[in-house]
């Protein structure tokens, strides 16, 4: 089996797998479905669960599209014009509570027709409190799958997060980070199996890394104040989408259909303007948290 071929069949496989254990969690809503047809070539099978007793929105996207590569990427790149195939999952979860955390988790696989390839994604978590025993239970857990592949993936990979995810007109990063990687090129360093490996580990585990913080506050009261922080705290997560993503980017300019695209944004936010928490509040730590100054 081709390797696009693998990719494709596995992405679909991991989509379904991951909308029934959401389901499950959720124990009310159920996932609606749209397939679609991109006109230069491809499509893709977008799942949307809403107003779940868990979920106010959650999002599990495949895409594989393929045609002419577009200029656009071809500058950017520095491909060869050609034609090219991309496949992927995207995740993105939007809980109701504020106590519970955004996550988002993408895989994706990239060939041009002259055999050039890469593997790309990421997982990270957006709380709307950050909480450090979170935090640094998310991060073990992306460790200990990255070191099962290869000791280099957790610290570069982690690296890469933390300058990706970073939205430099709020001088503050999206969330408390994770993992992100891009153009991972099969070859004698990093053999086919071992980036594959660690892809499919993702996808078999991003699940369990996840429930095992949100559990944690199912059923937990939250007030009014904790929602309305929510909503401003998922405003700062449309910018970073609307304005950086690449993931973005690329769908919107290579055709594909926009409501699939953006799925992941959130189904509520709010922009407060010049908005000041009261010093030493919940609220105001985690904007002290989140708060980086590059260089």
């Amino acid at each position: 089996m081709e390797r696009k071929e693998q990719a494709a069949s596995w992405f679909r496989e991991i989509q379904l797998s991951i909308c029934e254990q959401l389901e499950k969690m959720d124990g009310l809503a159920t996932f609606e479905e749209q397939q679609w047809v991109r006109e230069a070539g491809g499509g893709g099978h977008t799942r949307i669960l809403r107003s779940g007793r868990v979920f106010e929105k959650a999002g599990v996207n495949f895409s594989e599209v393929y045609g002419p590569l577009p200029a656009f990427l071809a500058k950017e790149t520095g491909l060869a014009q050609g034609e090219f195939y991309a496949t992927g999952t995207s995740i993105v979860l939007h809980p109701e509570s504020p106590l519970l955390p955004i996550v988002h988790f993408n895989t994706r696989y990239f060939e041009m027709s002259d055999g050039k390839a890469w593997y790309g994604g990421g997982m990270d978590l957006t709380p709307i409190y950050v909480n450090k025993a979170d935090t640094d239970n998310f991060h073990a857990g992306l460790q200990r799958i990255c070191q099962r592949h290869h000791p280099d993936f957790y610290p570069l990979f982690k690296s890469w997060a933390d300058e990706y995810f970073f939205i430099p007109h709020r001088s503050e990063t999206r969330g408390v980070g994770g993992i992100f990687f891009d153009h991972i090129v099969p070859d004698v360093h990093y053999p086919q199996e071992t980036i594959w490996g660690m892809v499919k580990d993702l996808g078999v585990s991003f699940f369990d890394l996840y429930a095992s913080i949100a559990k944690k506050y199912l059923g937990e009261p939250y007030t009014d104040g904790q929602k309305a922080f929510q909503y401003l705290r998922r405003g700062r997560y449309a910018e970073f989408n609307l304005l950086y993503d690449r993931g973005t980017k690329f769908g919107l300019e290579t055709g594909g259909r926009t409501e699939s695209i953006l799925m992941s944004l959130p189904p509520m936010a709010t922009w407060e303007y010049q908005y000041s928490p009261e010093q030493g509040s919940p609220e105001a730590h985690t904007l002290e948290a989140l708060y980086y100054s590059p260089g």
